[in-house]
């Protein structure tokens, strides 16, 4: 998985033409490592319709508190520079699909 950090979130995410998924995660954080799988199977399924990639919380602070990320993993999605989508936890990738679809 492709990861961003508070250098180059300007250009990787804000300035991206596709939408963006973002993964705030962290390596002590179990439901994270869940996730790695559905986020690694929906960026093929997705490939050239969403960007998907993760920021190290612990590693960007400035990123992620700009972003009030207070818990992890939490996903934000990311259209024409803009936050449009936030959701927080772990999920099957058939949710986290559906909870993506409207903001595509």
């Amino acid at each position: 998985m492709p990861e961003v950090t508070d250098e180059d979130f300007a250009s990787e995410v804000i300035g991206a033409e596709l939408p963006v998924l973002v993964e705030f995660t962290a390596d002590w954080c179990p439901p994270c490592r869940q996730m790695a799988p559905v986020l690694s199977a929906l960026a093929a399924e997705e490939e050239g319709r969403l960007k998907v990639v993760q920021l190290d919380v612990d590693a960007n602070p400035g990123t992620t508190n700009a972003y009030k990320v207070l818990s992890m993993p939490t996903f934000m999605v990311f259209r024409d520079g803009q936050p449009v989508r936030s959701m927080v936890g772990a999920r099957p990738k058939r949710r986290l699909r559906e909870e993506l679809e409207d903001v595509l």
